[in-house]
């Protein structure tokens, strides 16, 4: 329990009073924890500091950055400064596990410091966090960060399992296409297959659900991506559905319009993932997996792979001329 200072009460004749004044601190430390783990972007954060000093001095308690969501740390990649990262480390200092996740992903990926970003993935994934554990997964399966020979496919295997038991449907889909091509497993073709049908129906599922949330956000879905004609969302055409696409996380966003927007340096012979709500790079030449078919596009996983093909590249793969 905050310790409740007091206030002078005013009488109702007293032009200067103001009930506000009159609320407790644990009452509005309570609200501010449930604004912030529902913001929907962090100008809503921002807005609550800039009303006035004791909203400030409430909403940087350790109990509302704990609480704040992944919307929050949304900043986009050309307001990137100082601040932001000294804001996301008090974050991850009052154990926000979504503040982990993000300046992990920031840190590996765009400021390359490789151990200090994959130790805040793991510090998230222990807690069960299920985008940590994926993106650990495919470090380990690519060798990011480090040489070919450091890969590592039963722990991208094991990190996959995790997260696809805690619902991640990009693992679940990675998961499946390992077991159908023996990648780090053993080959199970038809446990593949099932796998791969539950990561459509789960992500059925979710998008039917989305469609809850207003016409005018459904048609932000539907405006995050370019579709194939008449294909429908990918990988739910299998199911004869013409949904929205699942929201892309906050982060891989961010990583996305830092290396567009030439905030960093991708390097000589780097290349981002081709799908285009990954926004992962490599970290050596040659890290990813290549269309065998063009060799035009390169993907940082199975998953991504297998989605942006319904996605998008299967009207523009055309195979190279010997």
């Amino acid at each position: 329990m905050l310790p409740v200072k007091k206030r002078k009460i005013f009488s109702r004749t007293d032009e200067k009073s103001d009930l506000f004044d009159g609320l407790p601190d644990d009452l509005i430390v309570f609200i501010l924890c449930k604004l912030s783990s529902s913001a929907s972007c962090p100008s809503d954060f921002i807005n609550i500091l800039l009303t006035c000093k004791r909203l400030n001095l409430l909403a940087l308690h350790p109990l509302v950055l704990a609480k704040a969501g992944a919307k929050v740390f949304a900043v986009r990649a050309k307001s990137w400064s100082d601040s932001a990262h000294r804001f996301l480390k008090h974050c991850v200092n009052t154990g926000n596990v979504e503040a982990c996740y993000s300046l992990g992903m920031i840190r590996f990926y765009c400021l390359q410091n490789r151990a200090s970003g994959a130790s805040l993935m793991a510090k998230a994934a222990i807690t069960s966090h299920a985008s940590a554990l994926y993106s650990l997964a495919v470090i380990q399966f690519n060798g990011s960060g480090a040489s070919k020979n450091d890969k590592d496919l039963k722990a991208g295997v094991a990190l996959c399992a995790r997260a696809a038991f805690l619902g991640h449907i990009d693992a679940l889909r990675e998961l499946g296409h390992c077991l159908q091509d023996g990648y780090g497993v053993r080959q199970n073709i038809a446990q593949g297959r099932r796998l791969l049908v539950e990561a459509n129906a789960r992500e059925l599922a979710s998008s039917l659900r989305s469609l809850t949330r207003g016409q005018q956000q459904r048609q932000q879905c539907y405006q995050r991506y370019t579709y194939v004609a008449d294909s429908g969302c990918p990988l739910l055409s299998d199911f004869g559905c013409n949904v929205p696409a699942a929201e892309v996380h906050p982060v891989n966003e961010f990583l996305k319009d830092w290396f567009e927007s030439r905030m960093g340096e991708l390097g000589a012979g780097l290349r981002l993932c081709s799908h285009d709500g990954c926004g992962r790079p490599e970290t050596r030449p040659h890290e990813f997996r290549r269309c065998s078919v063009c060799g035009l596009v390169n993907y940082c996983s199975r998953g991504c792979q297998a989605l942006d093909w319904k996605l998008r590249h299967k009207v523009e793969c055309v195979p190279v001329e010997p």
